[in-house]
């Protein structure tokens, strides 16, 4: 599915999210050099448990495809849709934040890229205060597209929503319990003796509590 912009006229029941003004005369070669700037990012969102523990993973490029942010955050027990706007309105603070001016998204959420677009109603209560915010962030761009994708193609923005899941709810990578691991002592040997039925040793000690195997030396 291609990108769509939103669309500019205002339809019965539904609000403008872009004003009417010079903005929507602009000329097509305008369009154009907007489109060509635009950072793209890739959004996700996800619960363990709907609600449950959980996050959102943004992974913006720029228009040579240059990873340029990495957005995460453990948001605790929430829905995935609330992930999923989560996700939406942290991809469109940074643009408005850092002055981009031209932004696509990138969703395996087919459910909000429908209501972002219109084509679906929001009814929770939460998420129309979302996505309502979110117009509000829009309107500060000159050009929004949003396209839906399968989650084979959004693979790294959900790999970072589940980081931020991880690490909300304690859960530590292999790598990261392979490091806080310390290293074993090798096992040693140890010199010692029989002295009225203890064993004494000759040279060096051991740690409180460590186990040890008596062997006679054959003589």
């Amino acid at each position: 599915m291609p990108f769509r912009s939103f669309p500019k006229k205002k339809t019965a029941g539904s609000e403008d999210l872009f004003p009417s003004s010079s903005e929507s005369s602009s000329s097509s070669s305008s369009s154009s050099s907007s489109s060509e700037a635009s950072i793209v990012a890739h959004i996700d969102g996800g619960s363990r448990g709907n609600p449950g523990p959980s996050g959102y993973g943004v992974a913006i490029n720029d228009a040579a495809g240059r990873r340029v942010a990495e957005l995460s955050d453990y948001l605790g027990v929430q829905t995935n849709n609330f992930a999923e706007y989560s996700g939406l309105l942290a991809a469109l603070e940074y643009a408005v934040k850092h002055g981009h001016k031209a932004l696509k998204v990138v969703s395996d959420s087919e459910l909000l890229v429908k209501q972002m677009r219109g084509e679906y109603k929001v009814r929770n209560e939460t998420l129309q205060q979302m996505a309502h915010e979110a117009r509000g962030l829009i309107r500060k761009l000159e050009s929004f597209q949003i396209r839906h994708v399968l989650r084979e193609q959004n693979r790294e923005a959900d790999g970072l929503a589940n980081q931020a899941m991880d690490s909300g709810t304690g859960r530590k990578t292999v790598a990261q319990t392979a490091t806080a691991q310390p290293a074993a002592d090798p096992p040693r040997e140890v010199n010692g003796r029989v002295v009225n039925g203890r064993v004494e040793f000759l040279e060096g000690s051991l740690p409180e509590g460590t186990m040890v195997k008596v062997r006679p030396l054959k003589r």
